[in-house]
């Protein structure tokens, strides 16, 4: 009989999935990939042969030691496997002495990020995942719930403030859905691939991403009330005063904060701050 290991983790072990995982992650030969939540190595061997290097982070270090014996099997070299939680790691520490050119002053740290990664953390994950300088590309498997979120378009019930800020910096793709049985164990929720892709031209900078999402979190805790009074509300600002910024943005201020999309918000923003 098998237990379920001690911090919660579901293990992929299904051959198709595991590829389609790497292949959303549309690996080349040059890329270095950091991979959250290595488990067993399941993943990391489908996906060493396709990259120049993978930095495979688990928590567990009975776990990371399976990976390690795993992966020595297979006789790949170029994979380090750590242990150590992908939370408090620095990433961007772990890969630039292996990407920056010796015969160039200029780092350039391009990367990929991937992992199944457990539902508890999968917001922090995000947020760290999305702290620049950004990967060039983002695939995780996660909680189906949380995918649409991220995914939702405005004005649907599961946009909120979760969609707006990965919105404003990335494309967002929900590839496709992940059932339950397809892990082991089980785990009570259904799961879902989704692909982050940062935008060329994100809706914010990353000195006004911390204010952004702020804002938008204070315009969702009110998302029922109309427009207007959402914004007296964030801002601190009179009625009369409200009503002329929103007329002078083109926005409607009987409006609802989930049907504005995320360049709108930004425009919001910038308006409070006097930009």
């Amino acid at each position: 009989m098998s237990r379920r290991p001690p911090l919660g983790q579901h293990f992929l072990r299904d051959p198709k999935l595991l590829t389609q995982i790497v292949d959303a992650l549309e690996p080349t030969p040059g890329d270095v990939v950091v991979e959250i939540g290595a488990g067993q190595g399941a993943l990391t061997v489908v996906l060493a042969p396709r990259v120049q290097r993978v930095i495979a982070i688990e928590r567990d270090r009975r776990l990371a030691g399976d990976c390690e014996l795993r992966i020595a099997d297979c006789g790949f070299r170029n994979v380090a496997v750590l242990a150590g939680d992908a939370l408090k790691l620095n990433w961007h520490a772990l890969i630039e002495p292996r990407l920056a050119n010796p015969q160039s002053a200029i780092r350039n740290p391009q990367f990929k990020v991937v992992g199944n990664i457990p539902y508890a953390i999968t917001s922090p994950l995000i947020d760290k995942a999305l702290t620049p300088p950004l990967p060039e590309r983002i695939v995780f498997l996660m909680q189906r719930e949380v995918a649409d979120r991220l995914a939702a378009p405005p004005g649907s019930r599961a946009y909120g403030a979760l969609s707006v800020g990965v919105q404003a910096t990335c494309r967002v793709e929900r590839l496709l859905a992940v059932p339950a049985g397809a892990f082991h164990p089980a785990p009570r929720v259904a799961s879902a691939l989704v692909r982050l892709t940062p935008r060329p031209d994100p809706v914010v900078s990353p000195a006004e991403a911390p204010a952004f999402r702020a804002f938008v979190t204070a315009c969702f805790t009110r998302r029922r009330k109309q427009l207007r009074n959402v914004v007296i509300a964030a801002t601190g600002r009179p009625a009369a005063a409200v009503l002329a910024g929103l007329a002078q943005l083109g926005l409607d201020a009987t409006a609802r904060p989930e049907t504005l999309a995320p360049e709108q918000f930004a425009r919001l923003l910038r308006w409070r701050r006097g930009l």
